[in-house]
């Protein structure tokens, strides 16, 4: 399925799919056994623009609209999803943030090297204690002249072993609830924060995942981005593009499975003739391909709501919702068409399969997308 894209976007999509076929697909099986992307693809993506799509030319970004972005990010996904979220966190939650609600100082002192690949960012917001529960952050940033001090601890954040900067979310005052959340750029060297590797992960075992411990640790004011006690709202801002970028990744996934699935369908010979001869094999396809088409107009969707200016929160959970579930169906179904064979990491639908999983947790799990649609449905807070 294709809508009509403009020179442009099929340039970009072009781009985006020769480098992954030349720089990561033909690695995607060996990272995730080693735990561990190719570092050195990071400057790689900066210098093909990936880094900085939507970001403006001035701080060094690369431009484009949000179509683009989704096109980088889902032929990003087909290819590996721990490549794809090194993108998705760095521009989508980091960068893009900075850039919204940034001064220009912080814009001058992160952007261009955000957008070259010369640093990455990391998203500070889920602590051991509080994942869907976000408001309820125990981490504390205590003001001491013209500094804050903060403490506390943060889990399962994509890029925190090799992020320069953190955008880090702790409580600033004594009002309850995520009223009193504020968010700062804190570097990754400074004193008192310590990153510690988390290993032995389902899917996405090529990210860089990290629990971070922060004692002391002293930034100046300046470092806070945005206004005190407006984290949560900078929070919920980012996570709503952010779960645009998650679906595009998604359907990524689901493109893969499809792609791997009807091949191998067509190879495999069972009763005397190819499996895509069966009827229920060819019902497994079908029903992948509908979830493919399905999830890539309800995430283009928000990329076009997002570009005109238009609100686009609810929109973005829905995709969320829909690409992640369709994720996981659909690299079941393909597992299923490959039979034993899916079962083992030779063929690449086992990876898919692990990888999809988490796509319907992190970012919002889907039970809090279903909340939040029916908030915006019935006007109604379950949550």
């Amino acid at each position: 399925m294709d809508l009509e894209l403009s020179e442009e976007q099929e340039a970009v999509r072009r781009l985006a799919r020769d480098f992954v076929v030349r720089e990561v697909a033909p690695h995607a099986a060996a990272w995730d056994r080693a735990e561990s992307v190719d570092r050195a693809l990071v400057r790689k993506l900066g210098a093909l623009g990936f880094l900085g799509l939507t970001v403006d030319e001035e701080y060094g970004g690369s431009g484009g609209d949000h179509l683009s972005y989704c096109l980088v990010t889902e032929e990003l996904g087909r290819g590996d999803s721990s490549v794809r979220g090194i993108v998705s966190v760095s521009l989508g939650l980091v960068a893009k943030t900075i850039a919204a609600h940034g001064t220009d100082e912080q814009k001058q002192a992160w952007l261009p090297r955000l957008t070259s690949g010369e640093a990455l960012g990391c998203f500070g917001l889920t602590e051991p204690g509080t994942g869907s529960d976000a408001g309820n952050l125990a981490t504390r940033a205590v003001r001491d002249g013209g500094d804050y001090v903060i403490d506390g601890t943060k889990m399962f954040i994509t890029n925190g072993t090799w992020a320069d900067v953190v955008l880090l979310f702790a409580r600033t005052g004594e009002a309850p609830g995520h009223r009193g959340v504020s968010a700062f750029l804190v570097p990754a060297g400074t004193p008192g924060l310590t990153r510690r590797p988390v290993h032995g992960k389902l899917g996405l075992r090529g990210q860089a995942t990290a629990e971070l411990a922060l004692q002391g640790v002293r930034v100046p004011a300046s470092a806070m981005l945005g206004p005190a006690g407006k984290g949560f709202t900078v929070a919920m801002s980012a996570l709503a593009k952010g779960r645009m970028s998650v679906a595009a990744g998604c359907v990524g996934i689901a493109q893969a499975a499809l792609d791997a699935a009807v091949g191998y369908a067509g190879e495999r010979e069972q009763f005397g003739r190819s499996i895509a001869h069966h009827q229920l094999v060819q019902e497994l396809l079908s029903d992948i391909a509908v979830d493919v088409d399905a999830a890539r107009l309800l995430t283009w969707r928000v990329a076009d709501l997002v570009d005109r200016g238009r609100e686009f929160a609810t929109a973005a959970s829905t995709a969320k919702l829909f690409a992640s579930e369709a994720a996981v169906r659909a690299a079941g179904n393909a597992l299923q068409v490959f039979g034993g064979y899916g079962y083992i990491d030779e063929y690449p639908v086992g990876k898919l399969l692990r990888d999809a999983r988490v796509m319907t947790l992190y970012e919002g799990t889907s039970q809090i997308q279903k909340l939040i649609i029916g908030r915006a449905l019935t006007g109604v807070s379950a949550f």
